[in-house]
């Protein structure tokens, strides 16, 4: 299962109900990390140190600062870019199949695009 932290620009209803459908899954905002207003760049390389993955709405700086981490050699655990035009109830269920049946590594270095 992978361990999750959702970038500044998801809105907080996408993670309370992804915790509402799957009360195990650890999943955190940034903004309870004491990240909030981080440059994504920091973001990336807490969430590496962290061993999480980030999930955004962020598809043009955010995907950005992840390939240049991949290009640089730097720890990068998996990006997953969710669609402006996605429903809330579309993005978590996007997002609960990626994280309950999958396993951390196949992600490393990853940039996905939702839905997949």
């Amino acid at each position: 299962m992978l361990r999750l932290v959702s970038d500044e620009d998801v809105p907080g209803t996408i993670v309370s109900e992804l915790r509402r459908r799957q009360p195990g899954l650890d999943v955190v905002r940034v903004q309870e990390v004491n990240l909030r207003r981080t440059p994504d760049p920091e973001v990336l390389a807490w969430a590496a140190h962290q061993g999480r993955q980030v999930f955004t709405r962020d598809s043009n700086t955010m995907t950005a600062h992840a390939y240049d981490r991949v290009v640089r050699g730097l720890p990068m655990l998996g990006l997953f870019v969710i669609s402006q035009r996605m429903s809330i109830g579309q993005a978590v269920s996007e997002l609960e199949v990626v994280a309950l049946a999958s396993e951390p590594h196949e992600w490393h270095d990853q940039v996905i695009f939702l839905p997949l």
